[in-house]
């Protein structure tokens, strides 16, 4: 990757599109829909697109399992069938926006202690920054010496 003059932004490394749940999407189909992308994090978007709070796969997980171990697995199929995302996902989530420096989007992913982070533009989700995205970015400009003095930190290779 060549890297822009200046501050690396969220833009210059997010992923895009964001594959975004809605509110009202039950918990079944959400899980398939992970399943089927690859995914762990999706942001939950309201009816008019906006951003409402994030799913991730561990949300979904304990949806399906506590109530199925409280139960004795006989209501896993209701689980599945009957609870939506908005009844599972975080409220509320943190965002950042394409213009976002790395750094700044690195740190509060860090200190919210989060795998991922919807990108927001105007109210829409534009992309996903993922931890994933952050450390093949570092990676890469580690191996490019954009990051100077590396044996500084004891990542010479």
């Amino acid at each position: 990757a060549s890297w822009p003059e200046g501050t690396v932004r969220v833009r210059d490394i997010m992923t895009r599109p964001a594959v975004t749940f809605r509110q009202e999407m039950l918990v079944g189909a959400a899980v398939k829909a992970m399943r089927a992308r690859s995914i762990r994090h999706a942001p939950v978007v309201s009816d008019k697109g906006r951003l409402v709070g994030m799913v991730s796969d561990r949300d979904l997980r304990q949806a399906i399992l506590e109530p199925a171990l409280r139960d004795a697995f006989e209501d896993v199929d209701r689980v599945l069938k009957s609870r939506t995302v908005k009844d599972v996902m975080t409220w509320g989530a943190v965002s950042a926006t394409p213009d976002t420096p790395l750094r700044q989007a690195a740190h509060l992913m860090y200190a919210n202690k989060i795998g991922a982070a919807p990108v927001v533009d105007h109210d829409r989700v534009v992309g996903m920054l993922a931890v994933g995205d952050v450390l093949k970015t570092l990676i890469q400009m580690l191996d490019e010496g954009v990051i100077s003095k590396p044996g500084r930190w004891g990542v010479e290779g």
